[in-house]
């Protein structure tokens, strides 16, 4: 059975996926949205993002390299928050000796395709002791704040990875955009490491680097629209939607085009069209 971390999309779907964001209406989505953006800012700064499209003589361009080096950071930091809610929704159905409604597998999903995002661009390049350090303390500082918060509040943390996921469709399709601008030429005949090819099952043709961001990004749309959705739902009594056992009522839970969530969670912002450095 395909499940959400080795779902096969088409690929009409992975040319498709669209930058979305859902407006922070309350306080808590507020929260959710302005910790995001500040996290954002400072991973702009440790990895030296800066973009490249609307001007290509920019000072610090964004090389292969340092595309690569934000990815890492970026996944090494992703498979953080569907392992801690997993494990501390595990720990509850346990402690209360009732069921979970189909959330624990989507959560633990979630973190194994992040984390096989990391391994698949760590095939691509080999991070120094610098990257690992900050690797390192980004782990511990953020999966200790992650699992105090998700005690907290999980709906506020469900919204913020949703928030996060959507900073990572954006990341990825501006890295799309750079390399079929040609400002990423060492990217542009480069083959998929062969951890990807057998991963997402990419057919023959399609499996250069361009299609792996493809991959990726479709991925992170499907994180997005999920943790939205779980994020909108009562945590203790609603079942999870993207759960194979409910496949059937829901749909096709796989299907990054037709993920079961609400039209009204989206809102599509004219400004966002436009990728933004």
């Amino acid at each position: 059975m395909l499940t959400q971390s080795n779902a096969r999309y088409t690929q009409e779907q992975i040319q498709s996926v669209q930058i979305a964001h859902r407006n922070a209406t309350c306080l808590p989505d507020k929260l959710a949205l302005g910790t995001v953006r500040f996290l954002r800012w400072g991973m702009d700064f440790v990895t030296g993002y800066r973009a490249n499209s609307d001007n290509p003589s920019t000072v610090r361009p964004m090389t292969e390299s340092k595309w690569i080096t934000r990815f890492i950071f970026l996944e090494s930091v992703a498979g953080v928050p569907g392992m801690v809610a997993g494990m501390l929704r595990h720990l509850k159905s346990i402690r209360k000796m009732k069921r979970d409604y189909g959330w624990i597998e989507t959560l633990l999903e979630e973190a194994y395709n992040e984390r096989m995002h990391l391994l698949t661009f760590l095939q691509l390049a080999k991070p120094g002791w610098q990257m690992r350090t900050m690797v390192l303390g980004a782990q511990f500082v953020f999966f200790s704040a992650f699992f105090l918060a998700y005690i907290s509040s999980q709906r506020i943390c469900h919204r913020f990875v949703g928030y996060l996921e959507e900073e990572a469709v954006i990341t990825y399709t501006k890295a799309i955009k750079d390399l079929d601008n040609g400002y990423l030429p060492l990217w542009k005949d480069l083959e998929a490491p062969a951890m990807a090819i057998k991963y997402w099952q990419m057919p023959e043709g399609k499996r250069c680097m361009r299609s792996l961001l493809l991959y990726v990004r479709a991925d992170e749309a499907k994180h997005r629209d999920v943790n939205h959705t779980l994020g909108s739902l009562d945590q203790d009594r609603d079942r999870n939607p993207f759960s194979a056992k409910f496949a059937e009522q829901v749909g096709k839970v796989n299907d990054v085009l037709d993920s079961s969530v609400p039209n009204q969670l989206y809102i599509q912002n004219s400004q966002r069209e436009k990728v933004k450095g």
